[in-house]
């Protein structure tokens, strides 16, 4: 098994993982955050939150980790894009740190929030509300437009290489240009709901589907043929 096949089945398993990883962070925290009484139900479902919090870091990580993976083969075709993707896509993971950090720090507020008693009307539900809102621009905002920055840049490597099929590549720029009106719906005031969300499916099954065809037919070998050839010449 040559490097560019192992590249491929790497970056398909992180592709899978990082989708993966998100979908059941958002699923363990985000119907107790939806919660008119989450600040209850924070202490309440703590080791959950955690749980959610874990899966979040495994994701940030990850998400950083497809550009990095990629970059070795990416450079040959377009060194500043690849290097841009890697930069972009870390920035996300650091956003998503962040709410994650958010998550723990409401988690902290909730267990004091039910030490005082549940009070109707206090500073902990207004700390509450800030610090929500916080975990929403960086996950939903910030994060997101990084994702897209970085994102669209490997794509349009992979359509001008050919690296994967054009079909799948202009999927994914799709995707990402609707997952990135999403992210500017919400910068202008959206709350994020399940018909704001939507926009984010498209991409979310194109990288599942570029994962398998990664994993299952890897990179074009003709286009890696091409890019190797330039690298050489331009050595030369």
């Amino acid at each position: 098994m040559n490097i560019y096949r192992k590249t491929a089945i790497i970056a398909g398993i992180l592709f899978i993982v990082a989708t993966a990883a998100s979908l059941v962070s958002t699923g363990f925290t985000q119907s107790i955050l939806d919660s008119p009484d989450y600040l209850i139900k924070f202490s309440a479902t703590e080791n959950q939150v955690i749980l959610g919090v874990l899966f979040q870091f495994i994701a940030a990580a990850t998400s950083a980790a497809i550009a990095i993976s990629l970059y070795p083969l990416l450079r040959k075709y377009n060194e500043g894009l690849a290097l841009g993707a890697v930069g972009f896509r870390l920035i996300e993971g650091v956003f998503y740190i962040v709410g994650a950090l958010g998550l723990l720090s409401l988690l902290s507020l909730s267990q004091e929030y039910v030490k005082a008693g549940t009070p109707a009307v206090s500073t902990f539900q207004i700390l509450g509300t800030l610090m929500s809102a916080v975990r929403n621009w960086a996950n939903y905002a910030c994060g997101v437009i990084s994702f897209c920055l970085g994102a669209l840049m490997y794509y349009f490597v992979f359509y001008q290489s050919k690296l994967i099929p054009r079909c799948l590549s202009v999927w994914g720029i799709i995707g990402i240009a609707m997952l990135l009106s999403m992210a500017v719906l919400i910068l202008f005031g959206q709350e994020p709901s399940g018909t704001t969300l939507l926009l984010a499916i498209p991409i979310a099954l194109q990288e599942m589907a570029l994962a398998v065809w990664l994993i299952v037919k890897g990179f074009n070998p003709s286009a890696i043929a091409s890019g190797s050839a330039k690298t050489d010449t331009k050595q030369v």
